[in-house]
C-alpha cells in the first residue's frame, strides 16, 4: 500500500546536494497536438536556476494527498502481457531515456489522450536510487538494500503570462510588458514503478493529479493501461449525488438530510479507528462502504424502506468492485461548521432559558408581596440596621434626600 513515509523518502532528494537524477527528456506540445520542440538534458549539468524549476515540478508531481491527488494504481490483466504497457514503461526505464524511439512512443501516447485545451509540457526524469538499508528503528545501515530505478513524468500547462505594465529598459519608459509562454505546476504526473515500503513494485504505478474533482479516468485507462480509480473527492461527490437525487423527491431539506448522513458515518470511522487502535501493527486496512452500512446510516436518519434499496441499487451499480473508503465520504469542514453552529444555538437556548427564569422569579416577586427583595448601591448596604419598635422588628435605611428610590419597579418619592 502507497504510504505518505516513502513519498517523502523520495521528496527529500529533491534538492541541490542529494540529487540524482541521471536524465530529464521532453517535449513541448501547442494546442494543435503539434511537437514544437523536444529537451534532452544531462540533469545535473543544467544550470541552477533551471536546474531549481525542473526540481521544483517533480516534487509537485509527487504532492498532494494519498488517494485525493496521489493514486496506487494496477496494470490491466491485459498490459502486463509481453509487448504491452507495462513492458513498454519497464523498457524505457532500463533505456535510461537514451531510446529515441521508445521517447517518441511515450509522447505520442500522451498527445493522443491527454484532453487539454491548450500548450503544454511533457516532462520525464530518470533516476536510480540506491536504497539504504534501515533497521526496525529506522537507524540507516551504512549499505545497500536494493537499487530503486525510476520514471517520474509531468505534464505541466504552458499559459500566456498575464498582460500588464513593465518598465522597458531599452526604451527607457513604462509600457506594455511583453507577454510570454509560462510553463506552470503539473497537471497530471506519474511514477513507475511505486515505491512500496521501500522497494520496487512494477505491478503498481503512482498516479498523481492536481485537481481531486477530476482524475481523467479515460487517460489513466488509454494511455497508461491501468484500471481507473477514483479520487476520493470523486466518491464523496459520487456518493452525495447519488443520496441527494434518491432524498430530494421526499425530503424537503436534502442538504440538511445529507449532512446529518455524513455524521452518522463520521461517527461510524471514530468507532472503526477506536477499535483497530490497540490490534492492528502498522497501516490498517480501509473502512470501505458496504449496502449495509449504507442502510445503517439511512436509517438512523428515518429515510424511508424504498428510499433506502433505491440508494443500495444505485450503490452496488455504480461502485461495483470499487467500493468507496467511508472516510472519503465525509465532509469534515461541514461537519465541524454544523456542529459549531449547534453548540451556538444551544447556548443561546441557555441563555433565553435563564433570562426566562429571572423574568418569572421577578414576576412571582411582585405577585408576593410578603417576599422582600432589595437591590441597592453596595456603599448604602453597609449602612442598614435593624430595630426593634413596640415589639416589630423594622429595617432601617438611611435616604438621602437626591437619592432615586423603585418600589417594586416604580419610582417612589419620600
Amino acid at each position: 500500500m502507497l504510504q505518505n513515509k516513502d513519498i517523502l523518502e523520495l521528496k527529500r532528494r529533491f534538492k541541490k546536494e542529494a540529487c540524482t537524477f541521471t536524465k530529464m527528456c521532453g517535449c513541448y506540445v501547442d494546442a494543435n497536438k503539434n511537437k514544437v520542440v523536444e529537451l534532452n538534458e544531462t540533469f545535473l549539468n543544467l544550470e541552477d536556476e533551471e536546474f531549481y524549476k525542473y526540481l521544483e515540478i517533480a516534487k509537485k508531481a509527487l504532492s498532494g494527498t494519498i488517494g485525493n491527488n496521489l493514486l496506487e494504481l494496477s496494470f490491466a490483466k491485459e498490459e502486463e502481457e509481453p509487448g504491452v504497457k507495462q513492458q513498454y514503461l519497464l523498457g524505457l526505464r532500463e533505456s535510461g531515456l537514451r531510446n529515441p524511439e521508445l521517447l517518441e512512443h511515450l509522447y505520442d501516447m500522451i498527445i493522443e489522450n491527454y484532453d487539454y485545451v491548450g500548450n503544454y509540457l511533457i516532462l520525464i526524469f530518470h533516476d536510480a536510487y540506491d536504497v539504504i538499508t534501515k533497521t526496525n528503528d529506522d537507524l540507516k545501515l551504512d549499505e545497500s538494500e536494493e537499487v530503486y530505478t525510476y520514471l517520474l513524468c509531468a505534464i505541466c500547462p504552458v499559459n500566456l503570462s498575464k498582460p500588464g505594465l513593465g518598465y522597458r529598459e531599452a526604451e527607457n519608459r513604462i509600457g506594455a510588458r511583453i507577454q510570454d509562454w509560462v510553463v506552470g505546476v503539473p497537471d497530471v504526473g506519474f511514477l513507475y514503478p511505486s515505491f512500496i515500503e521501500r522497494s520496487t513494485d512494477i505491478h503498481t504505478l503512482t498516479y498523481y493529479v492536481r485537481d481531486a474533482k477530476d482524475s481523467h479516468a479515460d487517460f489513466i485507462q488509454a494511455a497508461l493501461g491501468c484500471e481507473a480509480k477514483r479520487t476520493a473527492t470523486e466518491e464523496k461527490d459520487t456518493f452525495h449525488s447519488m443520496v441527494k437525487r434518491a432524498i430530494a423527491p421526499i425530503i424537503e431539506k436534502s442538504d440538511d438530510v445529507l449532512l446529518e448522513i455524513q455524521e452518522n458515518l463520521n461517527t461510524l470511522v471514530e468507532e472503526k479507528e477506536a477499535e483497530m487502535e490497540d490490534l492492528v501493527i502498522g497501516e490498517p486496512e480501509e473502512f470501505t462502504l458496504t449496502p449495509e452500512i449504507i442502510k445503517e446510516v439511512l436509517t438512523q436518519s428515518e429515510i424511508p424502506d424504498a428510499t433506502v434499496s433505491l440508494i443500495q441499487d444505485h450503490f452496488t451499480e455504480e461502485f461495483q468492485d470499487a467500493p468507496p473508503v467511508v472516510k472519503h465520504l465525509v465532509d469534515e469542514k461541514a461537519i465541524e461548521k454544523n456542529q459549531k453552529a449547534k453548540k451556538e444555538l444551544k447556548l443561546l437556548e441557555e441563555v433565553a432559558s435563564l433570562r426566562q427564569e429571572l423574568k418569572e422569579k421577578d414576576e412571582a416577586q411582585i405577585e408576593n408581596p410578603s417576599d422582600l427583595f432589595l437591590r441597592m448601591n453596595p456603599e448604602k448596604a453597609d449602612h442598614i440596621k435593624t430595630e426593634t419598635i413596640d415589639g416589630q422588628k423594622y429595617l432601617l435605611i438611611p435616604v438621602e434626600e437626591n437619592d432615586q428610590i423603585h418600589l417594586n419597579g416604580v419610582e417612589t418619592t419620600l
